[in-house]
């Protein structure tokens, strides 16, 4: 009995170690918006902080299985969803920053703005597919959807972070510094997870 007390407590307290990693940059962001300490363009710090947020939360996630198969850390497997929700929220404070603020609420425009900036398009279709597993991450949902569905949808999550990096990557002018290494971090994931796919259909 204390030995599940006290894995039951470290189990919390590595949930809270992440929770705290994910919601402190959000809360810190809102801080700076209240002492108005965005910088000249608030909108455009706001705007870039949450997709970055999103996208180093989705790597993240992305990053949690193949670390606890390799070091044999099951405990992180546990951190998944958390972590893959919480790059949903930045993903949705990034999309309502650029509809609220940059569009100024008016969905008309964005037709327009989409043509004239394509990476916005690539940016929606990407939030656009994490909206379903999202919606699907709880275990009600993956108990209706059966264990195999589940994981076919949940797939998307690395097509998602291809177009994220894409994203990143077309709305840097000159330096790439930080897309090429997100693009590294996705390339070694999807090897891995190819690797993997391959060896078990051996």
């Amino acid at each position: 009995m204390i030995t599940e007390v006290k894995t039951l407590k470290d189990d919390d307290y590595k949930k809270l170690v992440f929770f705290a990693n994910a919601i402190v940059p959000s809360l810190l962001m809102f801080w700076d918006w209240q002492q108005e300490n965005l910088g000249a363009n608030p909108i455009e710090f706001v705007t870039r902080t949450t997709g970055v947020m999103a996208l180093i939360l989705l790597s993240v996630t992305l990053c949690l299985t193949p670390l606890a198969k390799i070091f044999s850390w099951n405990w992180l497997i546990k951190q998944r969803r958390q972590m893959g929700l919480f790059s949903f929220y930045y993903g949705s404070l990034h999309f309502l920053t650029y509809v609220l603020f940059d569009r100024g609420g008016d969905l008309t425009t964005v037709p327009a703005d989409v043509i004239k900036r394509p990476f916005i398009a690539i940016g929606m279709i990407c939030f656009a597919m994490m909206i379903p597993l999202a919606v699907t991450s709880t275990n009600k949902m993956i108990q209706r959807l059966g264990g195999k569905r589940w994981k076919q949808l949940h797939k998307l999550t690395y097509v998602i972070a291809v177009g994220a990096v894409i994203h990143f990557w077309m709305i840097v002018k000159s330096d790439i510094t930080y897309p090429a290494f997100f693009a590294m971090i996705v390339a070694v994931l999807l090897s891995y997870r190819w690797k993997k796919a391959y060896f078990s259909s051996k």
